[in-house]
């Protein structure tokens, strides 16, 4: 063990003289704080979508593992953390499609540390974000625009690729039509 709060707490499994033996409980650990998709996320907690989700692994942590409860603010919290992992995949998809391989990840990457390039784009960089939002599918429906994004189009901006990242976004997920205008459109007018 390595004596840090994580191995402490976790004592009866590093007894022994296995340097792997809390390997599995490490990993859960890690999980657990792991509140966006990026394990050892120095900024969890820090955004407000964070908070949220937090939030959510508090109170199911306080409840009986058996309950209905538990089981409902478990399935919430794995299905935030999933839709979380394929919109940051959509936007890695389409910063691939646009040359940027090798840069993908660390365009995606947001931490407390993180700067805004130019604070003249953060306006740009803020109308991008909610036509994204408001033009494209590249978000699911209830998604509240995270800040971690903001911080991408910024750079997006200052590598001049934000507008051909939009262009890109419409095509690869196109806005889909409510349900009402599907409808709409195949009645024949009379």
């Amino acid at each position: 063990c390595c004596g840090c709060c994580c191995c402490l707490s976790s004592r009866p499994l590093c007894s022994n003289n296995n340097p792997y033996a809390s390997f599995g409980a490490t990993l859960a650990r890690d999980e657990e704080q792991n509140l966006w998709s990026t394990p050892h996320d120095v900024t969890h907690t820090e955004a407000d979508d964070d908070r949220v989700l937090y939030n959510m692994i508090v109170v199911r942590n306080q409840l009986d593992k058996d309950s209905e409860e538990w089981q409902k603010l478990n399935y919430d919290i794995y299905t935030l953390r999933q839709t979380r992992k394929e919109v940051r995949s959509r936007w890695k998809h389409i910063l691939e499609d646009l040359g940027f391989q090798k840069e993908a990840d660390s365009l995606l990457s947001v931490t407390k540390l993180s700067i805004v390039s130019d604070s003249q784009n953060m306006g740009k960089a803020r109308d991008i974000l909610l036509k994204l939002s408001e033009e494209t599918n590249i978000f699911p429906t209830s998604w509240e625009l995270s800040e971690r994004y903001l911080f991408v189009v910024d750079r997006l901006i200052a590598l001049d690729a934000a507008d051909e990242f939009f262009k890109m976004a419409s095509v690869v997920y196109p806005k889909r039509p409510s349900v009402e205008r599907a409808d709409d459109s195949r009645k024949v007018p009379q």
